[in-house]
């Protein structure tokens, strides 16, 4: 069970949102034709846009894929208006065990308004496939599914934000003060290039919209996400003959096994937190004690300051050892912070649910943790402000190779928040 505090924090926000969605109900609320009619027009130019997106691999590894896509997005974002720029990664990336040597660029488009709110959308253009994986499934369209590698997560958070700038121009919208993209091409892997440009960004604006996918079941925006952390333990031994001289090694799986076991229930389920086992390693022959032995552990936190704390736990058991002489190292790489609650968001997510009423269509907006963490909780870490997650098209598969689709009918309804959002939020209707 959760704390009961946080668990009636969470209970005040879900009446809060059946309340909006009951205010708002479609009985008398219609859309905003001007915008409606604008949006109508932009659903077959973000399918072709899909198509063009999807039809460059663009793999976290893959640098020469990312300088593609990057360059097609630089060029579309231009076109709509856009001050735009290159970003390259720099000295302060935060290497993890999975970092390339080269990360991809990111791209940057500032629009300048005569307004006073400052709003950032943010996407990614990575995805977790490799080079040639296209080929067995290019883009194409059965029924109301648009199909592609990388299609949901999150070629169409970039199509969506492309195209929501398409309806406020249509519209001749410029009442923001400043409306910022920023598309990265590491977010796969955890986003050690961006990262810090993300946190920056966020706490430099007063609005942020993140556009992941959401489900094919139910459309959501999400208000909190998981962070994740990975622990790697090294056990350093001696290796010896196993069957002449067994005494005079130190076996570093013996070591290894300890220090999983005495670290086995460090979970904590009323906090959110979890750490898991999952990958072992050790030894070279049958016959040999084992000099070597690594383990890798799944760590999900709700809490930024969970992190702290784990760690400094985990070092101290770890001092703890079975057998003396053997050298334990841990390594707890923070590869993304958790998305948490604040009052910003829920006030922004009761309006969302307003305006999707409009198209008598439910919109849920989740304030518990659900699946795996994303680019806003870096945009969210230092600002009050607030930051929402799952502006992108209901989706399937994501890292699947074989069945990654979106639902077509998804684009107008996605397409009418993001911009009513924008606009309510710089004309100050969002109180």
């Amino acid at each position: 069970m959760r704390l009961l505090t946080s668990h009636w924090g969470r209970l005040c926000t879900t009446i809060a949102f059946v309340c909006a969605s009951i205010c708002s109900s479609p009985s008398w609320a219609a859309p905003e034709a001007k915008v409606w009619s604008a949006v109508q027009t932009q659903k077959q130019a973000l399918l072709d846009t899909l198509k063009e997106l999807v039809a460059i691999e663009s793999g976290s590894g893959d640098r020469e894929g990312l300088d593609r896509i990057s360059q097609l997005i630089l060029d579309r974002l231009r076109g709509l208006g856009g001050q735009v720029e290159f970003i390259e990664p720099s000295t302060d990336t935060y290497r993890m065990h999975d970092t390339p040597a080269r990360i991809g660029r990111m791209v940057k488009a500032t629009f300048t308004g005569t307004g006073t709110k400052k709003i950032l959308l943010i996407a990614h253009m990575d995805t977790v496939y490799l080079r040639g994986m296209a080929a067995k499934q290019p883009f194409r369209i059965d029924g109301n599914r648009a199909y592609g590698l990388g299609i949901g997560d999150d070629k169409a958070g970039v199509a969506v934000i492309l195209h929501t700038l398409a309806t406020l121009k249509a519209l001749n919208f410029n009442e923001y003060g400043t409306l910022t993209v920023l598309i990265n091409g590491d977010e796969e892997i955890s986003s050690p290039g961006s990262r810090n440009t993300l946190t920056q960004l966020g706490a430099a604006h007063d609005l942020t919209l993140s556009h992941e996918g959401t489900s094919i079941n139910s459309d959501q925006l999400s208000l909190a996400t998981a962070g994740i952390a990975a622990v790697t333990l090294k056990v350093t031994g001696k290796a010896s003959h196993a069957g002449s001289a067994p005494e005079r090694g130190l076996n570093a799986i013996y070591e290894l096994s300890h220090q999983m076991l005495q670290t086995k229930d460090f979970s904590d389920a009323a906090r959110g937190l979890k750490m898991n086992w999952t990958m072992v390693s050790g030894g070279t022959n049958r016959n040999v004690i084992p000099a070597e032995a690594t383990a890798a552990a799944d760590v999900r936190v709700e809490k930024v300051t969970d992190y702290a704390a784990l760690e400094a736990k985990l070092r101290e058991t770890i001092q703890k050892q079975l057998i003396t002489g053997t050298q334990v190292d841990l390594t707890f790489e923070r590869r993304r912070p958790p998305l948490e609650v604040n009052p910003a968001q829920v006030t922004i997510g009761r309006h969302a649910v307003r305006i999707y009423a409009e198209l008598g269509k439910t919109l849920k907006v989740l304030d518990s943790v659900s699946g795996g963490g994303t680019d806003a909780a870096f945009a969210a870490l230092n600002t009050p402000n607030p930051v929402l997650e799952r502006f992108g098209l209901q989706s399937f598969g994501a890292h699947s190779n074989d069945n990654e689709y979106v639902l077509i009918d998804s684009i107008e309804p996605r397409l009418y928040l993001a911009s009513r959002l924008i606009i309510d939020f710089s004309r100050g209707l969002t109180q």
